[in-house]
């Protein structure tokens, strides 16, 4: 059995195509031509804008005219993650889906399901011909997952709709009516190399199997964060042995929680024991710490004869500076809300650490539902890099969503959700950055809201789809839709 083979059989027929098509975050050129393309094909009033953004409208069907227009909105790109042993070029090579029980997965990689069952649903919304719904925009938004840039770069006056249905949720059973606000902080050093010592041996140590997971939505489960744990190590070695840090790479995406982080060292023949010792030491005492959360969490010490980078080693006080900076920088949750219970308020995802070739480098993502907060941490995290000899940017600033849990669309779908389940939905904010706050800021007074089917483990390469949500999903959203009141 393929997905092909699943039901509803339009949706995953079109979450399929998807899946055919390369389209990691800031290369999604093909995935954006495609749904130009198709929406040409069905006769459709179709928009790309320069950015890549697609706009497809389709008209009411008989006797719903006088609806008001629904915008479905979801985003292209995905998070292109893998497995260090699996072979896979995100800008290439199509993701290869696997049914396991309830759930679709990928075979090693991100599934690309947040947001491509969105998209999915969306695509076959304008392909049906049994919805009786009112006028119908559809807008699919490049490069949501590095910087939310397509709904930063999406025109106002472009939009005719009165109510938008953000389809980019993950949890079934959870309205979503509010997000966190977000700022991006780059962190740049740099640092004078040193010659190896003669008498050394090249080491690697290498933090794996770390589960991970999404910055926002998962940073409440209090992972451990594969640089944070690097920096507890190396803090330990650095400063009780004669050892000398040569580089260090881990985290890729300013989204994902760092899963894995190298580094390598040069070490005397004779303090190889004791350096090996003292990071094992450290490391025991950390997973024993994430034995819940992170139990296939490893460190791998082993000599080597090649590295990644510069052969030259960072002298010693800037190396140690660099660490007690990074172990100093805030990272997870910083503050639950007062008003919201269970929301995280504030947090800060210390996403990539890099130090090879004479330079130093921390990208975080920080999130909080309260501007304020935000910056207020921002600041402790620049005072930190500052006193390391570190500059430090800002950029990609963000307010987040303000919730209307009384607004016309969450009164609707609250009905029509109960009314398919026989129980009342939740209706909640979440700490992820979502793309209906600033479109909401262009668009002032639009009604919105976010739903999706469930997934899990999304921007890792455990994520995975349910079925039957998906199922009750589309049946929910198509209720929705012949729902909508008049203007």
């Amino acid at each position: 059995m393929t997905i092909l083979d699943l039901e509803p059989k339009a949706v995953w027929k079109n979450f399929h195509a998807l899946t055919r098509i390369p389209r990691p975050s800031k290369h999604e050129e093909k995935v954006s031509e495609f749904l130009y393309d198709f929406g040409k094909k069905l006769g459709l009033e179709t928009i790309r804008e320069e950015c890549g953004n697609i706009i497809i409208r389709k008209p009411a069907t008989p006797g719903c005219e006088n609806k008001k227009t629904v915008i479905l909105q979801g985003h292209m790109d995905m998070v292109p993650q893998k497995n260090a042993d699996v072979q896979h070029d995100f800008e290439k090579d199509p993701i290869e889906t696997w049914i396991d029980g309830d759930w679709v997965k990928a075979k090693g990689t991100t599934l690309g399901a947040d947001d491509g069952l969105g998209v999915a649903m969306a695509m076959t919304v304008l392909e049906s011909k049994d919805i009786r719904h009112g006028p119908i925009e559809v807008l699919v938004t490049v490069d949501e997952e590095t910087g939310l840039t397509g709904a930063n770069l999406l025109a106002p006056g472009l939009l005719h709709g009165d109510i938008l249905l953000n389809l980019d949720s993950e949890d079934e059973g959870e309205i979503c009516i509010g997000c966190a606000g977000g700022l991006d902080i780059s962190v740049k050093g740099t640092y004078k190399g040193c010659e190896r010592p003669n008498d050394s041996v090249c080491v690697s140590l290498a933090f794996k199997g770390f589960q991970g997971g999404h910055s926002g939505t998962d940073i409440n489960l209090y992972r451990a964060n594969a640089n944070k744990v690097a920096a507890r190590v190396l803090y330990q070695v650095l400063s009780r042995t004669d050892a000398k840090l040569v580089c260090a790479e881990g985290g890729t995406l300013r989204n994902a929680i760092a899963r894995e982080c190298f580094t390598y060292l040069y070490v005397s023949q004779t303090s190889l024991g004791k350096v090996r010792s003292v990071a094992q030491e450290e490391f025991d005492k950390i997973k024993a710490e994430y034995a819940l959360t992170d139990p296939d969490a490893k460190m791998v010490f082993e000599p080597t004869s090649s590295l990644p980078c510069s052969p030259e080693y960072v002298e010693p006080d800037k190396a140690l500076n660099f660490i007690r900076a990074t172990l100093a920088c805030p990272d997870g949750v910083e503050r639950m809300s007062s008003s919201v219970p269970g929301l995280v308020e504030t947090s800060n995802n210390m996403a990539m650490l890099k130090i090879a070739d004479g330079k130093f480098m921390v990208k975080t993502l920080m999130r909080s539902s309260v501007d304020t907060a935000k910056m207020a941490m921002a600041d402790k995290l620049k005072a930190v890099f500052e006193l390391a000899g570190c500059e430090v940017e800002f950029s990609g600033g963000y307010s987040g969503w303000e919730p209307r849990p009384q607004s016309d669309i969450v009164e609707l779908m609250v009905e029509k959700y109960t009314q398919q389940y026989g129980q009342k939905p939740s209706v909640l904010a979440i700490h992820a950055g979502l793309e209906c706050g600033i479109i909401g800021g262009k668009y002032p007074g639009m009604d919105m809201a976010s739903y999706g089917s469930t997934l899990r483990s999304p921007h890792s390469p455990d994520e995975r789809a349910s079925i039957s949500s998906l199922q009750r999903t589309w049946t929910y959203l198509r209720s929705v839709l012949e729902a909508i009141p008049q203007k």
